[in-house]
């Protein structure tokens, strides 16, 4: 049986830095040459980033975009790496007229494979996701064809992403193509748990397809996606080869036993209409080798770590992708502002990290304590700047009372924050969480503000969980737990008021976040959530919080995305609407 060597290349691009993604293709085909490579992948649109969202749009960004992959091509061959074919992602075009009334020229999302200084192959993903994150029925059309290159005697077949996400099209047209490899190259958005999903997946595919399936995987972070890698390679049997790690950069080299082409192979129009395009470029298998390269399979992180490590890759990429080297944290003593600093501390390096307290009369005496306690086991640069001074002129100028009152000293910290980012050049981090963000529980233009908001997308109750495994963790390697027990144990509070609490307002968390995940995350309606088993008064004023919180969250910054569905591009309602589930009920006899 022939025999290959595979690298697939589990790294990270930056949307638009064609040429230091270019540059990073280079420097990882080198590498997998050097480690005896027969073909070299690379994650989908690599050589652009991904997703360029309305740069696609933009014909000179998709020339740019053709323009560096020709002259990558050329570039391999001069640093000598001619003979080995590479597979990369790019933003490309139609030449022809496509289906769905789009005009000629319209933009792809597509793959290319470079042999011998040229573009000898491209294609075009098939099947194109429109749910969730992905709006890729706006921006692309699909690709007619199945590609399929030929390399030492093995007919590999190639596809994107949603082609294996989605039943037809390119997996069994792979199999009717009599491929023996079957190679997908992917920029799938980290999620909660995706990992086991994406398994039985390449698993599923591997054996509708009946050849050796590679899913190669994209790392880092893009605005508020993360990119966790977890490239899988799975015999098609659908037993597993080799798995990457999550979250690591790298190049995952095995060899494999594959059959041989067939001497006679499939011609033209296969599944769902597709067009076999093959390309020869080595008919000789290679002479037998001792196989010397098995992948590995790298141990899984547990669920908090996963999280944890998501939340920490997000703001890493964020920060140094957008010219950013530090930080600056509005400390309070609180839970929130403790976790968005340890995953500071963890993605920028403690002396990158600023955070300032700005304690007003209703702060209390251990909150100004955990504060400072926070700042002395992590590291960060500290101090603390009462807000009473100003908070008393404008109280002497305008007598606010209650809300007012309360909002008016968010607001004195939000200026102070950004007047801070403005002088010293840190941006800001926004320490909202999912909950409150949900209910409407932060102030506009107050604990609002800021560049990113690291935990926007995690509810209260994983706020909790992710500070315990945090420091448990530092426990474990013999370090200093970074987040106070204090932080951790107390009732959460704003602090805004004599005695506050959040329970004042809001019900137990473990109780609101069981029923925002309902609404927010699983599109359920009032009927649906009270048939779960919950109050029907408590659903009717939480539900009512939620919907008329959504101008505010329209304005709050972006921050990693962790869950299935996250505020912003996952979940988009009209700000104006008087549509209220809350007094909503199923019309009679409807089941």
């Amino acid at each position: 049986m022939p025999q290959l060597r595979l690298a697939l290349n589990q790294i990270d691009s930056t949307v638009g830095d064609l040429a230091a993604n270019a540059e990073a293709i280079v420097h990882w085909t080198r590498h997998a040459a050097e480690q005896g490579a027969h073909v070299v992948a690379f994650p989908e649109m690599m050589l652009t980033g991904y997703p360029v969202e309305d740069l696609a749009l933009r014909s000179s960004f998709v020339e740019a975009s053709r323009a560096a992959l020709r002259a990558l091509a050329v570039r391999l061959d001069e640093e000598g790496f001619g003979e080995l074919p590479v597979v990369v992602g790019y933003l490309d075009r139609s030449d022809a007229q496509p289906r769905y009334g789009q005009p000629a020229g319209s933009p792809q999302n597509a793959g290319a494979v470079l042999h011998r200084g040229a573009v000898v192959l491209t294609f075009a993903k098939h099947h194109l996701p429109n749910y969730g994150v992905f709006d890729e029925f706006r921006y692309f059309v699909p690709g007619d064809t199945m590609p399929v290159i030929r390399v030492h005697g093995i007919d590999i077949a190639l596809a994107i992403c949603e082609d294996l996400w989605q039943d037809g099209g390119r997996v069994p047209a792979a199999r009717s193509a009599e491929a023996g490899l079957l190679l997908s190259i992917n920029a799938s958005p980290y999620e909660r748990e995706k990992d086991d999903t994406r398994l039985e997946l390449v698993r599923k595919r591997a054996q509708e397809a009946g050849c050796t399936t590679a899913y190669l995987a994209m790392i880092g972070g893009q605005d508020e996606l993360v990119f966790d890698g977890d490239s899988i390679v799975v015999d098609r049997d659908g037993e597993v080869v080799a798995r990457a790690p999550q979250f690591a950069e790298g190049c995952v080299v095995l060899d494999l036993d594959l059959p041989a082409a067939s001497p006679e192979p499939p011609t033209g129009v296969v599944d769902d209409g597709l067009r076999i395009d093959r390309v020869v470029l080595s008919e000789e298998p290679l002479p037998a080798y001792e196989p010397e390269l098995a992948g590995g399979y790298a141990d899984r992180l547990d669920d908090d770590e996963e999280v944890y490590s998501a939340l920490v890759v997000g703001l890493r990429a964020y920060a140094a992708k957008n010219g950013f080297r530090s930080v600056l944290i509005g400390l309070s003593g609180g839970i929130d502002s403790a976790l968005v600093a340890a995953i500071a501390c963890d993605a920028v390096g403690a002396r990158n990290v600023y955070g300032v307290a700005m304690p007003s009369k209703y702060s209390s005496d251990h909150s100004k304590g955990d504060a400072a306690e926070l700042a002395r086991r992590t590291g960060l640069n500290f101090r603390t700047i009462p807000i009473e001074p100003m908070f008393d002129a404008y109280m002497g100028s305008l007598a606010l009372t209650g809300l007012a009152e309360e909002n008016l000293q968010s607001r004195l910290r939000g200026t102070m924050l950004m007047a801070l980012s403005n002088q010293e050049g840190q941006i800001v981090l926004a320490p909202g969480n999912k909950s409150e963000l949900a209910v409407g529980y932060s102030t506009l233009y107050g604990d609002s503000v800021g560049a990113y908001g690291p935990i926007k997308d995690v509810y209260k109750t994983s706020v909790f969980r992710l500070a315990r495994w945090r420091n448990r963790a530092a426990e474990e390697s013999g370090q200093t737990p970074p987040i106070p027990e204090n932080s951790i144990s107390k009732p959460p509070s704003a602090e805004l008021r004599p005695g506050q609490v959040d329970t004042d307002s809001l019900p137990d968390y473990d109780v609101l976040d069981r029923i925002l995940e309902l609404y927010v995350d699983r599109d359920q309606g009032k009927d649906a959530i009270v048939a779960a088993g919950f109050d029907v008064e408590l659903v009717a004023r939480t539900l009512r919080m939620v919907d008329t919180a959504e101008y505010k969250r329209r304005q709050y910054p972006p921050g990693t995305k962790i869950s299935a569905k996250g505020f912003g591009k996952d979940r988009r309602l009209p700000i104006t609407n008087r549509w209220r589930e809350s007094t909503a009920s199923a019309p009679e006899g409807a089941q």
